[in-house]
């Protein structure tokens, strides 16, 4: 199975591979940055170190398996939030989910990361589309596909409701293509 780098650049930040050591790192962004992702990232009301060591032990094993391929995003060797690049979109497609340290925001960081992740994509087999999803109450996600070049190609209303306190329950779904449309 085809993997990305476990080191990843794009401009200001490099992307390093989650792994088991990270506990600390993650606990300490999550913790500082609590209240800024609560709207939005269900997982940050309960978190706490248990919930970390799960999430670090699933980012080794969902790499084994292709799966999924989180990284810490960091900038100047600083850890500043966390980029995946999942397989949970069919077959040839990728999704990128992001977030970031809430002193780390409004710097252009999770637009560099991800376009990190969209190389990233490009180069693996098999992949004709990278998307970002979002709820619609979300406009900065939108923001970040939107400067990559990313499409708008749907709104879905989520069956289970909005994931997070401040979401609506739709998603919005941004598409880019990685390779060109075979036209009839």
């Amino acid at each position: 199975m085809e993997h990305p780098a476990e080191v990843l650049r794009s401009d200001q930040v490099e992307l390093r591979r989650w792994c088991g050591q990270d506990l600390e790192i993650l606990d300490q962004l999550i913790t500082e940055s609590r209240d800024h992702l609560l709207p939005w990232m269900h997982f940050a009301a309960r978190h706490d170190r248990e919930q970390g060591e799960a999430f670090l032990a699933r980012c080794e094993e969902e790499w084994a398996s292709g799966q999924a391929y989180h990284y810490a995003i960091t900038t100047d060797g600083v850890a500043v939030g966390s980029i995946s690049l999942m397989r949970r979109i069919g077959p040839d497609g990728l999704e990128i989910g992001y977030w970031l340290h809430h002193a780390w925001t409004g710097k252009g960081l999770a637009t560099m990361a991800a376009a990190a992740l969209v190389q990233a994509g490009h180069r693996m087999d098999g992949i004709d589309r990278i998307e970002i999803h979002h709820d619609e109450a979300n406009p900065a996600s939108g923001a970040v596909a939107r400067r990559l070049g990313f499409t708008e190609v749907e709104r879905v209303q989520t069956p289970e409701g909005p994931a997070a306190p401040s979401g609506t329950g739709i998603d919005v779904i941004w598409r880019l293509e990685t390779r060109p449309s075979q036209s009839a």
